[in-house]
Parts: C-alpha cells; sequence; structure tokens
C-alpha cells in the first residue's frame, strides 16, 4: 500500500475528491466528478492525471473507479457557462457533483473537499482544499478527473453522431482548426456551442 496518491489522501479526513473536465471547448458542457474511496484495492494503481493517460485506458479505469468509488457527475450546460461565465458554471458543476455524491454516502461525517486547482469552489461552504496539480497528487482528485473526462468525452461522442458535419467526436469541442472551419462554414449549433467563446471567431 505504498501508492503516493492514497498517501496523499490519508492525511485528511474524509476526502471527496473533485475535478473537471472541458472548461477550455468552444462547444459542450463543462462536467465535474465528484468521489469517495468505498474501499482500497492495488487495481487502484494506475490512476493518473487523467491526461497522462490514453483514452482506452482512461475506458478501463472508469469501471474499476465505479467499483471502488462512491461517483457523482454535475454538469453545467452551454447556456449556464453563457449566463454566468465558464469559471462560475464550472463551480455550480462541481457543487451539483458534491450534492449528488453526498446523498450516497454518511451524511453525519464531516467531509474534505479535495478540489484541483488553485480556486476554492465558490460558494460551497464546508471543509475545502485547492490542491494545485491535484491529479497527479490525490487519488480521490485523479480518479474525479477520469470521470469528468470520460463522460464529457462520451456526451461530445454523442453530439459527434448527431451533427457529424462538426465532427465533435474527433476534437471533442476544442478550438482545433477543423471544428473552427466547420463553424464558419455550416454555424454556430444552439444548445452546443459556447455563443461566449466565439466572438473572436465570428
Amino acid at each position: 500500500m505504498d501508492n503516493p496518491l492514497y498517501l496523499f489522501d490519508l492525511e485528511y479526513k474524509n476526502v471527496i475528491g473533485v475535478d473537471e473536465a472541458g472548461r477550455g471547448p468552444l462547444a459542450g458542457p463543462v462536467v465535474a466528478a465528484a468521489v469517495f474511496l468505498k474501499d482500497y484495492s492495488e487495481e487502484l494503481d494506475e490512476i493518473n492525471d487523467s491526461k497522462k493517460l490514453t483514452e482506452k485506458k482512461r475506458e478501463k479505469l472508469f469501471e474499476i473507479i465505479q467499483k471502488h468509488f462512491y461517483v457523482a457527475v454535475g454538469i453545467s450546460n452551454v447556456d449556464e457557462i453563457d449566463k454566468i461565465n465558464i469559471l462560475n458554471a464550472d463551480f455550480l458543476a462541481m457543487r451539483k457533483a458534491i450534492e449528488e455524491l453526498k446523498k450516497e454516502i454518511n451524511k453525519s461525517n464531516a467531509y474534505t473537499v479535495l478540489v484541483d486547482g488553485n480556486l476554492k469552489i465558490k460558494e460551497y461552504h464546508d471543509m475545502q482544499n485547492p490542491i494545485v496539480k491535484g491529479d497527479s497528487k490525490s487519488l480521490s482528485i485523479a480518479a474525479a478527473s477520469i470521470i469528468a473526462k470520460v463522460t464529457r468525452d462520451r456526451i461530445m461522442i454523442e453530439l459527434g453522431s448527431i451533427y457529424p458535419d462538426y465532427k465533435f467526436e474527433k476534437h471533442k469541442g476544442y478550438g482545433t482548426k477543423a471544428h473552427i472551419e466547420a463553424i464558419k462554414k455550416f454555424g454556430v449549433i444552439k444548445d452546443v456551442h459556447r455563443k461566449t467563446f466565439l466572438t473572436k471567431i465570428l
């Protein structure tokens, strides 16, 4: 049990790990995940920052995480992103995820939320610690990063099948050359594209 990411979490009490995916893209929602460890297993030793893993590896770990953690997801849609800005939409998704998770776990306990990054979750009033590069330090944050990323990628793949001209399954909504060209050629999709992100392009 010498996993440094697991040992990091043991320094805190009742850790909920929180991370998000999709802050930068031009399209699609921002997705946050909150996780709480049920039981430690060596299967979890492969977990790392989702950005350092292949898509195939993330998909495999997604299933392993579901087995060993309580898992909840919060989503802020494009409308919310455009209305309250991406950072506030991000915090909103995180609060939704934590709220959902707390329905699953023992309500009488006090929990410490470890959130990836250097900012505390706005309007979340219980114990929390922002951890810079948390997804490569904390097992719970790394697990949350994988859940958020895989969940969001699946949403974008589905949008790719609905709007084949935009190839969302390839770029996941990020501002690639191909995506920007598709926007210029086929226009903006309501409820899919973030209008506030497109001012420079249009």
